[in-house]
């Protein structure tokens, strides 16, 4: 039997593997600082199996770099020794959901998402910290040398402080950032599906330098759109005469080709009210700017009543009092001889189209008046604003002024067509992810999964979660999923719909640590191990570290059997199967095997006697040949 390594995979190895099979003369041979023979790349030789051209020193080139970049790269690809422990307590239909709640840093879940997940997530939405200066980051300390950074391997601090506020005064202030998004994206980027998309919300703060390592990361062909989002309000703290009104939404697909329905088009919503003409699709009404306003100040408009196909049109609101156009007389004729004004009972309004055809034909309109820019339609408007808080958080006693929306995310999610996904939110905050994708099943019927990750970070003492009762973040979020989940089975009675969630928790690995130098090893110590696994893990705790270890994915189905005496576990009808109890005898053994599972992993040293340990193997033979047997 093989043992598993019941530890993430090593990227580097995993990496260094790939190149040698595509470039051999590029990998060589050499002692580490252990003396022991170890692989390493030939950057040099690969770099000229690179280029056309010989490769002859350092030059000049277009990049996208920060201090401790190659620090982040290599966090990205270290190994940790970690585990995510099931809480039923805590969680909501834990035996038949699909969902999953995870608590925990999410560099450290994402590289435990990486191999059962790989490929396997079809979208990501995350709403990561700003960096207004206000906000925190992940205190990734990228100051210490490689080899105390590896060893901590982004633990906490002494205090067990995980967070800190990124204030403007510091130095590093966008390279503590850059640190921490980058390498939580390059892991990210491994789990989405080859048709796969990520939605990332931004402000100006980081938006130049998000979209820069996105293209470094996704790829520069695989960039779809930045959507502009309207905000409720001004922000605070903002320039005294410039209302911020707007963040945005960088849109990246994993794999741009013609059959990738994300590179085809970025669907519109509200579609069966738009009108067409020659030009395509366009609004008017409500949707599109109306050319009357009651400043009387603007300086581009003008008091003047306007002919257009036989009408005069006056600047007149509907209290009767004397507007001014927002356009120039010349503008408004321009416009005119295009025929893309549209009259209204509210007066003269403009067509707003949504395609790209608009802006060929408007250019005649620019050589006239430069400063003519007509908005397009986009349906991340003043409906998706932000909401103050939903009903939902509001039943908690909680208002929050810059949560996203629930009619926003389903929108995104609506832009695949496909009904039945997994959606990745590893920057969950209050779950409205989570809501959204319950929300939008019951609408139309989906059987969309979510996985939501978030930091359990500690709600200030004076704040209004606290008060209210919850302590960390997580509590909100999970407690959020509970309530809406329950209104959403009360509106829609009958309808089967997954409300349900596994609550995981990150924790150290279940087993214990037995890498020690000989010079460190006692007899008491080896007295210790004399069982690898840690006293306080669960048997469903060893199971879930193996599942991460075989690739199961953590919302399989899980039956729990007793067969003479001892537990065992089959996850996802006999695709695993898993005994971890002690003095386990033939008869256990024969009948596991007559499972016929496709995996079956046991606890080191398990067997009751010598003699089952070595009928084992010829138990399998015989009724189960190709059943691959592990040990933990």
């Amino acid at each position: 039997m093989d043992k598993l390594q019941m530890q993430s995979k090593n990227l580097v190895d995993e990496n260094i593997e790939f190149i040698a099979k595509r470039f051999p003369n590029c990998v060589t041979e050499a002692l580490d600082e252990e003396g022991k023979l170890t692989k390493l790349v030939d950057f040099d030789m690969l770099k000229q199996e690179l280029s056309h051209v010989v490769i002859d020193g350092d030059k000049e080139r277009y990049t996208m770099t920060w201090p401790d970049k190659k620090q982040a790269v290599l966090t990205a690809n270290a190994p940790i020794a970690k585990t995510l422990r099931p809480c039923r307590e805590e969680s909501v239909d834990f035996d038949s959901t699909q969902n999953l709640y995870i608590e925990g840093d999410n560099l450290d879940v994402l590289k435990l998402l990486r191999e059962t997940y790989l490929g396997k997530i079809k979208m990501i939405y995350i709403d990561p910290p700003y960096n207004t200066g206000n906000d925190f980051v992940y205190n990734d300390d990228f100051a210490v040398d490689t080899d105390e950074y590896l060893e901590r391997s982004n633990q906490v601090d002494d205090q067990g402080n995980r967070m800190v506020v990124n204030n403007d005064s510091n130095g590093r202030f966008h390279t503590d950032w850059l640190n921490m998004i980058y390498p939580r994206l390059k892991l990210a980027k491994d789990l989405l599906s080859d048709d796969g998309v990520i939605f990332i919300s931004i402000d100006d703060n980081e938006q130049a330098n998000l979209k820069k390592v996105c293209d470094e990361i996704f790829g520069l062909r695989n960039f779809i759109c930045s959507i502009p989002r309207m905000t409720s309000a001004q922000r605070p703290s903002q320039e005294k005469y410039v209302s911020i009104q707007h963040d945005y939404i960088l849109m990246y697909v994993n794999g741009k080709d013609e059959n990738t329905h994300f590179a085809r088009t970025v669907k519109r919503t509200g579609l069966e009210n738009a009108k067409s003409d020659e030009i395509g699709l366009y609004f008017d009404g409500d949707t599109s700017p109306i050319l009357a306003s009651s400043t009387q100040g603007y300086s581009k408009g003008g008091d003047y009543d306007f002919e257009y196909k036989g009408v005069v049109y006056k600047p007149i609101a509907n209290d009767g009092t004397r507007r001014r156009w927002l356009w120039t007389l010349d503008r408004m004729k321009a416009a005119a001889e295009l025929g893309i004004l549209v009259p209204t009972k509210n007066g003269l309004r403009v067509k707003n189209y949504i395609n790209k055809e608009f802006q060929i034909k408007t250019n005649k309109m620019v050589n006239k008046d430069p400063s003519l820019i007509l908005a397009s339609y986009d349906f991340i408007n003043a409906k998706y604003a932000n909401n103050h808080g939903t009903s939902v958080l509001n039943s908690m006693g909680l208002k929050f002024d810059f949560s996203k929306p629930v009619e926003l995310l389903k929108e995104l999610i609506k832009l695949e067509e496909n009904r039945n996904f997994i959606i990745l939110d590893f920057f969950s905050g209050s779950a409205t992810t989570a809501h959204a994708v319950m929300q939008l099943n019951a609408e139309d019927d989906g059987t969309r999964k979510f996985i939501m990750v978030q930091l359990p970070e500690n709600c200030d003492s004076n704040s209004e979660p606290y008060k209210a009762g919850y302590k960390n973040i997580c509590e909100i979020g999970k407690e959020r999923i509970r309530r809406a989940g329950k209104n959403i089975k009360d509106e829609n009675p009958g309808k089967k719909i997954d409300i349900g969630f596994r609550c995981l928790k990150l924790d150290s690995s279940c087993m214990k640590d037995i890498y020690y130098s000989p010079n460190k090893t006692t007899q008491d110590l080896l007295t210790q191990f004399e069982d690898n696994i840690k006293e306080d893990r669960t048997p469903e705790d060893l199971l879930f570290q193996v599942m991460l270890d075989m690739g199961v994915l953590l919302s399989s189905e899980i039956k729990t059997l007793e067969i003479n005496g001892k537990k065992v576990f089959n996850v996802n009808d006999g695709d695993l199967v898993c005994c971890f109890d002690k003095n386990i005898n033939d008869e256990v053994v024969t009948a596991i095997a007559k499972m016929q599972p496709l995996y079956a992993v046991f606890r080191d040293a398990s067997m009751s006697t010598d003699s089952v340990a070595v009928n084992f193997d010829q138990i399998f033979e015989t009724y189960s040949p190709t059943t691959t047997r592990k040990i933990i």
